[in-house]
């Protein structure tokens, strides 16, 4: 079964006065079939934030570059966020700010899709509206609800909501975790996105969206929804979804009588 990708990434500024998430998606510049999409959630003042975020995607895209035929892909991207980490820290030393980021990296090859993450921007794998996978917040409430002591709806209205236990800059290496799914189907799709959009939206909610409408459209009705919803205090939002459709094969072409001159 021959299969097609739509992809599309999406942002908005949200009510702060500047956008310090970034997003991208990119082909491999010489293999066929590979695709990189990595966001990041930057933090730490002033252009700090931008900056780290940065960072992030260019460690990506530079690791996602040189990824070699018989290389692990885990390997590939925990040398992204290490890559990234280690930028961010040394972007202190030359600026007056205290840069950190999350990092999401998903590499889809044929036939598999591979990520990592760190932080509490999210993953999300879904077939035909169902979620199959998501990753886990390494965030104070994240780590309450992995124990135990808080459910999921607990969770959303906790005071320390947005602590983070991990992400890119700190003084210690960051933790990543990996997750992957094989063979990918049509009717796959990953969602990526900052706290300032999943913050807004169940998981049934997100399933419905990236199922029934074009990544396009989607990432629009995902977008406007949250600003609705943030009520004028929206952080920077970004998202992207990439989805996997069989593709049509065209119809045979009718076989008749010639007519004769």
């Amino acid at each position: 079964m021959a299969l097609s990708i739509e992809t599309c990434a999406a942002q908005h500024i949200g009510d702060r006065k500047e956008q310090q998430d970034r997003v991208g998606i990119f082909a491999h510049p010489t293999r066929k079939g590979l695709l990189l999409t990595v966001l990041a959630d930057g933090m730490g003042g002033h252009t700090g934030g931008a900056l780290a975020a940065e960072q992030v995607v260019h460690s990506a895209r530079t690791n996602f570059d040189g990824f070699g035929v018989a290389e692990d892909p885990r390997e590939m991207l925990a040398a992204s966020i290490r890559d990234g980490h280690d930028g961010i820290k040394l972007t202190r030393y030359t600026s007056e700010q205290d840069p950190h980021s999350t990092a999401c990296v998903l590499v889809l090859q044929p036939g598999r899709a591979d990520w990592a993450h760190c932080g509490d921007s999210r993953i999300y794998h879904f077939r035909d509206g169902a979620l199959i996978s998501r990753t886990q917040d390494h965030s104070y409430v994240g780590d309450l609800i992995r124990k135990g002591y808080l459910t999921e709806e607990q969770a959303e209205k906790h005071p320390n909501k947005n602590i983070l236990l991990s992400c890119l800059g700190e003084p210690e290496p960051p933790q990543i975790d990996f997750g992957e799914t094989a063979p990918l189907l049509a009717g796959d799709c990953f969602l990526l996105c900052s706290d300032g959009l999943w913050a807004y939206f169940t998981v049934a909610e997100l399933a419905r969206v990236v199922t029934e409408f074009p990544p396009r459209q989607a990432a629009e009705i995902f977008i406007n929804t949250a600003r609705d919803r943030a009520q004028g205090r929206g952080d920077n939002c970004s998202l992207a979804i990439v989805r996997l459709k069989e593709i049509e094969k065209p119809p045979a072409p009718a076989v008749g009588r010639q007519r004769g001159a």
